[in-house]
C-alpha cells in the first residue's frame, strides 16, 4: 500500500507546485484568437490593481505593493508618483478635476492639481473592514453618484457590517453612503454601458468543488445577489438576482471594460447588443492551473427585458491578468499582478 501512496503524494505535490508557479511564467507569450497578438508596454510596475487614462498618453496605475498611484507615459516609459503611503490601493476614478482613491476600507477624494499631483485629501468613507477581501473599484453612475465595490470579510459567513459583500453608493461631495446591492461576495470591478446599465463581476465562494461559477451581473438597485446563501442546492436563492453570465468556478473574473465600437477587437455591432472584455486571474482553489485568461463577453437585451450573454476565451496562458482598460483609440491594455507587474496591449497581427 505504501508503494502506491508515495508516488501519488509526489504527483499531488508536483501538481500543486506547478499550479503555483505556472501563472508567473506563462504570461509573456500568451495565446490569442487568430488575428491578434500581445505587445509588451512596460515592466516593473509592482502589483497593478487599476488602470485609468489621464489622457491619451498618460496611464495612471494603482500599485498595491508600494501603496502608490503611478503615472506612466506609455510612449517614453517615463514614470512619476502622484500619491504614496496608501493602504493597498485597488481603485481610482478621475472626474471633473477630482480623484477618488479606493484603499483597504477607505475612500478618499483628492483635488487634481495643475501638475497632475493629487492634493487636499478629503476622506469620504472610512472604517470598512478588510479581511479575506477588501474594497476594490470605484466608478461613476450617470447621476453623479459613486459606486464602490466592497468585498466580504470571509469565504462564507454572516457579515457584521452590511457594507461588506456589497456594492455601495457614495455621495461624491458629502461622503454619505449606503448599500446599493447586497450579497455580492467579492466584486472587483464594474462598468457603465450607455443605454443599458452597470455590469459587474463577482467571484463566489471557494472550497466547494464546481460551485459556484464566477459571475457577470447587471446592477438592480436594492437587489440581493445570493451570497452567502447560494449553496450548491440553491445556486440562486429565492428572492435574489441570477447572473446574466457565468465562467469557470474559482478562476476569479475581475477587471472589466466595455469595448468601444471603433475598437479593432471583435465584438457585437450596436444593433446586436454590446461587448465587454474581462480578465480571469486564476485560482489557488484548483488542482491544475485554470483561468489566466482574457474573455470576450457578448451581451444581448432580450425582448422581455432580460439579458443573455455568451462568454468565450480571447487570450489564454496570460499569466495573472487583473486590471484592464480600453485606450481612447480602442486598443485594449491589461496588466499582470505579481512578479513585479507588467503592462501589455493587444493589437492586430
Amino acid at each position: 500500500m505504501r508503494k502506491h501512496i508515495m508516488p501519488m503524494a509526489i504527483l499531488i505535490v508536483t501538481l500543486l507546485v506547478v499550479r503555483q508557479v505556472y501563472p508567473y511564467v506563462s504570461g509573456d507569450d500568451p495565446s490569442l484568437v487568430d488575428g491578434y497578438r500581445v505587445e509588451s508596454v512596460a515592466q516593473g510596475l509592482g502589483g497593478p490593481t487599476c488602470l485609468i487614462w489621464a489622457d491619451d498618453v498618460h496611464l495612471l496605475i494603482c500599485d498595491r505593493d508600494s501603496g502608490q498611484i503611478i503615472e506612466l507615459n506609455i510612449t517614453s516609459d517615463e514614470r512619476r508618483t502622484l500619491l504614496d503611503g496608501l493602504d493597498r490601493p485597488h481603485g481610482l476614478l478621475l472626474n471633473n478635476g477630482s480623484a477618488y482613491v479606493s484603499e483597504a476600507g477607505t475612500l478618499t477624494k483628492y483635488t487634481v492639481a495643475d501638475d497632475g499631483q493629487f492634493v487636499s485629501p478629503q476622506p469620504l468613507v472610512e472604517g470598512i473592514t478588510s479581511s479575506n477581501h477588501q474594497t476594490n473599484a470605484v466608478n461613476l453612475l450617470p447621476n453623479g453618484t459613486l459606486v464602490w465595490h466592497s468585498g466580504s470579510t470571509c469565504n462564507v459567513c454572516e457579515e457584521k457590517d452590511e457594507r461588506n459583500a456589497a456594492l455601495l453608493w457614495v455621495n461624491s461631495t458629502t461622503g454619505d453612503h449606503g448599500v446599493l446591492a447586497s450579497g455580492v461576495r467579492n466584486s472587483f470591478d464594474g462598468v457603465w454601458v450607455e443605454g443599458y446599465g452597470y455590469f459587474f463581476t463577482d467571484n463566489g465562494r471557494d472550497l466547494e468543488f464546481d460551485h459556484p461559477p464566477e459571475e457577470l451581473n447587471v446592477l438592480i438597485e436594492g437587489a440581493a445577489y445570493g451570497w452567502p446563501d447560494d449553496d450548491p442546492e440553491h445556486p440562486v436563492p429565492v428572492g435574489t438576482e441570477a447572473p446574466i453570465g457565468t465562467w469557470t468556478p474559482h478562476t476569479s473574473m475581475n477587471g472589466i471594460d466595455a469595448r468601444p465600437v471603433h475598437s479593432t477587437l471583435p465584438g457585437l455591432e450596436p444593433s446586436e447588443g454590446f461587448t465587454l472584455y474581462a480578465t480571469v486571474y486564476g485560482s489557488w482553489n484548483t488542482l491544475l492551473p485554470q483561468g489566466h485568461e482574457i474573455v470576450r463577453i457578448d451581451v444581448n437585451l432580450e425582448a422581455d427585458g432580460t439579458y443573455t450573454s455568451e462568454i468565450t476565451r480571447f487570450a489564454w496562458d496570460a499569466g495573472t491578468p487583473l486590471p484592464l482598460v480600453f485606450h481612447p483609440d480602442g486598443t485594449l491594455y491589461y496588466a499582470t499582478f505579481g512578479n513585479n507587474g507588467s503592462l501589455y496591449k493587444i493589437v492586430e497581427s
